[in-house]
């Protein structure tokens, strides 16, 4: 991972939040809220918490008291506006290094966050912490990219705008921890034993190419690498990586396979 894969700032979060969440980020929130809820918590924390959607689903399906924290502040603030006060508090921190005390929550989850964790053993170290006993950690990766359409279409496009220095983004952070071997090593480290693994396929649709575009060439850190290379190009880049997808596709309505991993370890 490379500095700018963290970069969620500027427009990029309002983008992510339109187009990105549904379009392959809110059927796995369901997911995890639903695993969640099976053991009850009164006290959730989140971390790598984005623009909300996770904390939003959970509050939809359990009564519980949510902590939602993200280092990005740029996402954090865009969650609050949509979600001010209740039962979610919102909380910039570090999921490497949280400012809680030990065996303080029920459940701590992660949406898609740990790829951009720079040290995992220790963010999973930092979760089996703060989890009390019997407490569950839930978290997702995304599979590699090649199982997931829209990201790997994307990213073959661009390639293709800047076959010099193809901006690898997707397949390089997003796509890039899906070794399961690798993560049930990582939670062992962390002190993690009594753990699970399972593969969820779903569909991501979009009313338009142009939208799945705009979606990954604007709304993540894709469009950091994009501009590193010529700021003048990024609607040239999401031109071509609409046209991709059109071909691919079809021009109207499309829909492409995602696959993701779901991780529950239990303290």
């Amino acid at each position: 991972m490379v500095a700018t894969d963290k970069q969620f700032t500027g427009s990029i979060p309002e983008i992510y939040d339109r187009y990105m969440v549904p379009l392959i980020f809110e059927s796995y929130a369901r997911d995890l809220a639903a695993r969640l809820a099976k053991t009850n918590p009164k006290d959730v924390l989140e971390t790598a918490a984005g623009t909300g959607v996770l904390a939003r689903a959970v509050v939809s399906q359990i009564p519980a008291r949510i902590v939602a924290t993200d280092l990005n502040l740029p996402m954090l603030e865009h969650a609050k506006a949509r979600q001010p006060g209740g039962r979610i508090k919102w909380r910039q921190a570090d999921a490497l290094a949280l400012p809680f005390k030990d065996q303080h929550f029920d459940a701590v989850a992660c949406q898609f966050g740990v790829m951009f964790f720079p040290d995992r053993i220790k963010g999973y170290k930092e979760a089996h912490r703060v989890l009390k006993d019997g407490g569950q950690f839930v978290f997702n990766v995304w599979d590699r990219i090649s199982e997931n359409d829209f990201a790997d279409t994307v990213t073959e496009a661009l390639a293709a705008v800047f076959p010099a220095d193809p901006p690898r983004f997707m397949a390089r952070t997003p796509h890039g921890y899906h070794d399961v071997e690798r993560i049930r090593a990582d939670l062992n480290a962390a002190g993690f034993t009594n753990l699970s693994i399972d593969a969820l396929d779903a569909r991501s649709k979009a009313p338009s190419p142009h939208d799945v575009a705009i979606g990954y060439c604007q709304g993540t850190p894709l469009r950091i690498e994009i501009e590193a290379r010529d700021k003048s190009r990024l609607e040239e880049a999401t031109t071509a990586a609409a046209d991709a997808l059109a071909r691919r596709f079809g021009n109207g309505p499309i829909d492409g396979r995602i696959r993701a991993f779901v991780i529950t370890a239990i303290r």
